[in-house]
């Protein structure tokens, strides 16, 4: 079973209805042992950080995610949470990543929102993705790149676009809302 996690962010159910069309079935849930029994996890999220941690803590979910050994995919929300820090609401995340998440400076277009390529592509996250191929970004923060980055975009700075350290990644960009090369990415993590 592939859990999602419920977190009071948003975008849950549009990972789902990609999975579904992947024929991967899913549950959203906040309950930690459902997460516990899952073969994989699913950090989606559209939303505050500072709102989502605490939702997060409320449950216990903090220490769950951060103990976990089974493969755990970050998305957007999810990512930056797996971060050591936000800018947003001066938020302490889960830690994973070696990171720190900032927002874009003021006087650029922000949110940055739309289609976009990344490059520095490494691991199975990306088996037969060509850097050519450009994936849906919409976020208003962005992840430092750091040790852990396994992807970069520029959107006038590089920032991170994907992560990996162990069994935990994270995307920047939503696989769910990305077409073909994102059903390739989502495959290729529940391949792992």
């Amino acid at each position: 079973m592939i859990a999602i996690i419920k977190y009071n962010a948003g975008n849950s159910r549009s990972v789902q209805n990609a999975l579904q069309r992947l024929g991967y079935k899913s549950e959203v849930t906040d309950s930690p042992e459902e997460i516990f029994k899952a073969d994989k996890i699913i950090f989606p999220g559209v939303g505050n950080a500072g709102k989502a941690m605490e939702y997060l803590r409320n449950r216990g979910l903090d220490a769950l995610l951060k103990s976990t050994t089974k493969p755990l995919l970050g998305i957007c929300l999810g990512m930056q949470l797996l971060c050591k820090w936000s800018e947003e609401g001066d938020t302490e995340c889960l830690g994973i990543f070696d990171s720190k998440v900032k927002r874009f400076p003021e006087d650029l277009r922000v949110p940055h929102t739309g289609w976009n390529n990344f490059t520095s592509l490494q691991g199975n996250l990306f088996k037969d993705i060509d850097t050519n191929e450009n994936l849906y970004y919409v976020h208003s923060y962005y992840a430092d790149i750091c040790s852990d980055t396994i992807a970069v975009c520029d959107y006038i700075l590089p920032f991170s676009a994907a992560m990996n350290k162990d069994n935990f990644y994270g995307t920047q960009f939503h696989p769910e809302k990305s077409a073909d090369t994102g059903s390739k990415i989502l495959n290729n993590f529940l391949r792992l």
